[in-house]
């Protein structure tokens, strides 16, 4: 078995704005396994249209790396500091990052929005027993939501992880 300073995992860092593709590079002339996922947009200029390569996170790029490796990281030029995630670096799934490339293979001019949920919003649940539910958020807790469901004549209410949820309509 090996001891969890030699394990790679995937983390998030957080660079200088508009630096993700520099610090990208020198990464990889560093060795570092990295991903910085690129968006396919078309951009248009007084006489063409062009295909340019953007970011998909502005200021993001992924490292797998061991533990030991984190501190060469954060002395490449360009790079701020690992994304943190209650008060330690996150830690990005690897089904994650398969996910965004086969996505970005898929797909051009992809467009993120952070999902911000709020007291009245209208979700529909997609995971678990109460798939495919709707419900109205009562209360956002740090990872969990608070959804009261109505059904059969009963009210339910469910306290759910955010990432199982989906935002029908804003209040």
């Amino acid at each position: 078995m090996s001891s969890n300073g030699t394990i790679k995992k995937w983390y998030a860092i957080y660079t200088k704005p508009r630096w993700e593709k520099k610090v990208y590079g020198l990464l990889l002339e560093k060795g570092v396994e990295c991903y910085c996922p690129l968006n396919k947009v078309h951009r248009k200029w007084s006489d063409r249209i062009k295909v340019v390569e953007e970011p998909l996170f502005k200021s993001y790029v992924f490292v797998r790396v061991t533990e030991d490796d984190k501190t060469p990281v954060r002395m490449v030029d360009g790079v701020v500091n690992f994304v943190y995630w209650e008060g330690k670096p996150a830690i990005i799934k690897d089904k994650e990052i398969l996910t965004i490339r086969k996505f970005l293979s898929d797909f051009e001019d992809v467009e993120v929005r952070q999902i911000n949920l709020a007291a009245e919003d209208t979700v529909v649940i997609q995971q678990g027993v109460l798939m495919g539910k709707k419900g109205t958020v009562k209360r956002v807790l740090r990872k969990k939501v608070e959804v009261l469901i109505e059904s059969i004549g009963f009210t339910l209410t469910a306290y759910i992880d955010k990432s199982k949820i989906g935002v029908i309509e804003k209040q």
